[in-house]
């Protein structure tokens, strides 16, 4: 009975983790500009140029205009979605290795009001 126990609980430990491994940490959504990526909210993400090297350039008076995708303690990456570590030592998802983020002024699913902010460097994240 003790080794039925043990089984069912690593068992039911192993699926939970391969569950966790297999959703994704944003799904895609129609806007006026086309589909994008959009976090659990449904608020639209974007990327920005300057992100280089797997590396988030957007730290702090821009996380507070451009918060950042987090990835929970105990994501992870699969496929296209990895994680970079900020400059604080969280951890930010990116999609094809584009940090990703959403936008302070978007105040409802669909708003896509940070896509060519800042002289076209924040773009919609495409899927």
């Amino acid at each position: 009975m003790r080794t039925l126990l043990i089984r069912a609980a690593f068992a039911a430990v192993a699926f939970s983790a391969l569950a966790a491994q297999a959703a994704a940490p944003a799904m895609t959504a129609e806007t006026a500009k086309g589909p994008a990526l959009v976090d659990a909210k449904s608020m639209t993400l974007y990327t920005f140029d300057k992100d280089m090297g797997g590396k988030s350039m957007c730290n702090g008076p821009c996380a507070t205009n451009w918060p950042a995708l987090m990835a929970a303690s105990g994501s992870a990456a699969s496929g296209d979605w990895t994680m970079v570590t900020r400059d604080d030592g969280t951890m930010q998802w990116a999609y094809k290795g584009k940090p990703l983020y959403t936008f302070a002024k978007d105040t409802k699913p669909g708003d896509i009001t940070g896509d060519g902010f800042l002289n076209g460097a924040w773009h919609i994240a495409k899927p």
